[in-house]
Order: C-alpha cells, then structure tokens, then sequence
C-alpha cells in the first residue's frame, strides 16, 4: 500500500516541502530510501524499526520502498525519521485515518521518543504557505514552529509529541492534544539583560561618543589603543545602547539559530540582538560559513547584531579577506556543485587591535616599545580594502588615573539608546518609500548617498581638501558621508553642517599618519 504525507528540507535558512512516498509491498524483504538522502538518513532504517518495534507495532517481512520528492535535491539530517516511521505504519494500515494534510518531521530514539531538531521555525514559516493545515513536531520544538504560525496567522495547527505512540494516537484521533500557541508579545515584554553598561565604564568619553553614532547608523567600527584601555569592555556595552530588535528582525535572526541548532529550548524567538565574538584561530569556514555540510558562520549568526573581532590583526589575513564581501552584501553565498546557498548577514563589524605587536604604541619613557618596521608590519595584516569598508576608526588611549577614581556617575547605556532609537526613527522616516527598503545610514548605496547626504559648497570644499591630503578611496568618501549624515541626525539636524562633516573626517584615523615614529 502506498501513502504519502509532507516533511521539509532545509537549503540554507529556508524550507522546502517534501513529499515522503512509502510503498510495502510483498516480495525480498528489504528497506530503501531513494530520493537523494543523505548519510544520516541511510542509517534511519534501524533507528526506525527498532524504534517501531519498541514502541510496540509489529512489521512483517516486506519489501519496504520511501521516495522523498522532490528526488533532485538533497535530503539531510534525521528530522525524517519519524514521517518515514509514520509513513510505513500508514501503509500497514495501522493509522486508520488521512494524514496527507499533515507535516511531520522528528528525530527518533531506539526507545521510540522524540528528540528536538533543527530549522523547525523556517520549517513552520515553510507550511503557513502550503495548504497544510497541522504540523507535528518533537514537544520541545513545538514553541518555535508555533511563533512562526503566530507571525503568518496561518491557521495552521501546531502539536508538540513526545514519542512516535502519541504522534500515531493522535493521528488516529485515539488521543486529543491542544495545539500549542506562543504570546509573542509577551516574549517581547521581558526584561533585556547586557552584561556592561556604558555607566560602569570609567573615562573613554569620545569613545563612547563614537560607539553611540555607530549604533544610531549601523556603522562598522575599529578601536585602536593600548593593553587594558577597555576596548572590550566597550565593544561588550554596546548591544545594550543599540535599538531593541523588531518582530521581523527577530525572526529572520532566530531563524539562522534555529537551523544552526543553538536556540535556547525555553527561548523560542531571539529577543535580544546577537553578540558574537569569535577567537583569532577561528577557521575561514566557522567565520564565513559553509563546509561539507553548509552551515551558517559566524557572520550570519551575528545577522542583526554585533560580529566582534578581538586583537583584529592576530585573524589570519585569509580569514580578514573574506569578511569583505559580506561587509559589502550583507548576505554570505556558499557555492558548491550541486547547490548554491545564501546567508544574511547584515551584521555590525566592531572590531579591536593595539597599536603594536607589544600592546602598547610606547613605554612609560617615551620610547617605541617595537622597532617601526615590525609595527609598520603589524598594522599591514589588514588589508586597505578590509579597512575602507569600516566606517569609524577609534583612539581608545589609556584611562587615566583620575578617571578610574573619579566618584561621579557617567551616563547609563539606557539614555544613551533613548537617542539612539530616536535617530533610527529618523532615518527610517526617510527610507519608508524606498525599495528594496533600508533602515539605517550605513546601508545607502552610492545613489542614495547623493539624494540624502548633500554638502553645501565649503563644505564640499572641505571634503575635497580631505580626501586629497588623506589619500582617500571613493569608498572612504562614501562612508565618511554616511557617518556624517548619522552625526546630523543625532543632532537633530536635517542638513549636513560643516562641524558633522569635519567630526566623521576625524573618525578616519587609519587612512591617515596615525603614529609618528
């Protein structure tokens, strides 16, 4: 007897529905999978009828065949354990009841119960378009699948198993679950957490200045400073000044983590912008993405928040050139023979360095604490390309004494987010009619940098004269622009100004003699 029932395969963060065909017919007993599967997926037919087995159902000696169309793109992974299980108790008549309407997926133990999978968000997003109308999933994926369904109010009815007798009970009706529903609004309502706040930090005031208007525009971000100036610490308070993440947002971050397998099993939905801070021995692939199985990296993970790069010149300069196109895109594509994958990855690049390879630029008498050539060579790992594509270069000097002991309070992220979010709102006043939509400065192309960032003539002037004495790229113009316009908004300005030109001129450190030896 033949049935079918719908899965999904994952490609990239997205889903496909998958249509699991499963034929018991007389003859050689045997057990085969066709349909492009995967090693994991292979391996199912034990997992499968021992599982069966355990779970009490007895399988006659038959000649068992499961096609998983569409047959031209590969399956991964052991989420279709359980609809292939389902499958073949279907066509031994042992579910008395239609199924085809229904989307199953779920990994099997030995014992019959359930373990949580991957993608079940993009899987339910997946569905709420197909004329699907229940979907079954491991019990601790059943929150996730359901945020999706509160977002596309599809009607679509989400239950969460435990093991493969309640998704068979429940299939033949023998067993009544309540379909599990999310309160997205009230998972927005919880109270955020950062570990650092900008009050806690001790001096840095232009620091934090430049990490402010980094924040209102989306801007890239290198500081540069000595051993201990509080280059961390900053980069570490900054998601708590950054805007807190839309519904839409959320979801396209919460996505990439679901199909990375790294959401919290009591957090359904991202809440809180990502933060992430891989090590300098990070490999191309765990940077970037990709692998024998493509997977997103770090860059994608960082997708709507923070991508922080420590002691930015110890990264191999194969690892640093590769950051330039998605810094670019904001997107990742992992291309392989028989397929093609894209990643977001609009992330915010805040990265950190000293100003020599010993730390600090000189000692405490004055002297170069490394010969100029090994400097010169230190500074060299990155790449000008690499550096044209950050927006604003930071001094983060030493912390004085008298500001480590200073008593009065500095000003707490909370204020500073407050204007944060109000320029934000500007500019996404100013970017509502455009298409594709952008919501940040940092994200307008060279066209819309003409539209919105005019200079009047002493201020263009003024420009000129910078980019001649600075060697600057077209590139460099474009972003010093961009900070600029970022720089006005904050000061509630609609026009460019000379001052908010010259400010984003001096947030050029790199492109210019910064030390003199």
């Amino acid at each position: 007897m033949l049935t079918t029932l719908n899965a999904a395969a994952l490609i990239g963060i997205d889903a496909i529905r998958v249509a699991v065909e499963t034929n018991v017919t007389g003859g050689i007993p045997s057990f085969t999978v066709v349909g492009l599967p995967d090693n994991a997926i292979r391996e199912s037919r034990e997992r499968i009828l021992t599982a069966v087995k355990n779970s009490g159902f007895e399988i006659p000696p038959k000649k068992i065949t499961v096609n998983l169309a569409p047959a031209d793109i590969k399956k991964e992974g052991t989420a279709f354990d359980l609809p292939i299980a389902i499958g073949l108790l279907g066509s031994l008549q042992l579910i008395t009841r239609r199924f085809e309407d229904a989307l199953i997926m779920g990994e099997l133990a030995l014992d019959g119960s359930l373990r949580r999978i991957n993608g079940a968000l993009p899987v339910a997003i997946m569905a709420g378009k197909e004329e699907i109308t229940r979907m079954i999933v491991p019990l601790s994926n059943a929150a996730e699948a359901a945020v999706a369904v509160s977002a596309s109010s599809s009607g679509i009815a989400v239950y969460g198993v435990e093991t493969l007798n309640e998704t068979v009970a429940l299939l033949n009706g023998t067993l009544q679950l309540e379909p599990v529903t999310v309160n997205v609004a009230e998972l927005f309502n919880c109270e955020e957490e950062y570990p650092v706040d900008f009050a806690d930090i001790k001096g840095q005031t232009a620091a934090k200045k430049a990490l402010e208007i980094a924040a209102a525009g989306g801007h890239n971000v290198i500081m540069i400073g000595p051993p201990g100036s509080g280059k961390t610490m900053l980069a570490k308070g900054l998601p708590g000044i950054l805007p807190p993440l839309g519904f839409e947002e959320s979801l396209e971050t919460t996505k990439i983590y679901s199909v990375a397998n790294l959401l919290e099993k009591d957090r359904p939905l991202m809440i809180t912008r990502p933060f992430r801070s891989p090590h300098h021995t990070t490999s191309n692939v765990a940077l970037i993405g990709g692998g024998t199985t493509a997977k997103p990296g770090e860059v994608s993970l960082a997708h709507n928040g923070i991508l922080f790069l420590d002691e930015l010149p110890e990264f191999s300069r194969t690892a640093l050139e590769v950051l330039r196109q998605p810094l670019e895109d904001r997107e990742v594509t992992v291309s392989r023979i028989s397929i093609t994958t894209k990643y977001p990855a609009g992330f915010m690049l805040i990265a950190a360095m000293n100003p020599s390879p010993a730390g600090a630029l000189k000692d405490r008498d004055g002297n170069l604490t490394a010969a100029p050539q090994q400097i010169q060579r230190y500074l060299a790992k990155i790449s000008g390309p690499l550096l044209d594509r950050i927006d604003i270069h930071i001094d983060v000097p030493k912390v004085e004494n008298s500001d480590l002991f200073a008593t009065s309070t500095a000003e707490s992220s909370k204020l500073i987010r407050q204007r944060v979010i109000q320029a934000r709102r500007v500019q996404q006043e100013r970017f509502a009619s455009l298409t594709p939509r952008i919501y940040t400065n940092a994200q307008m192309s060279s066209r819309q940098i003409k539209s919105f960032c005019r200079l009047d003539k002493e201020s263009s002037e003024k420009l000129m004269a910078a980019m001649n004495r600075l060697n600057l790229s077209a590139r460099a113009h474009d972003r010093i622009l961009k900070v600029s316009r970022t720089i006005a908004d904050l000061d509630g300005s609609g026009e460019i100004t000379m001052k908010h030109l010259i400010q984003g001129i001096q947030y050029r450190n790199l492109d210019r003699e910064f030390w003199s030896f």
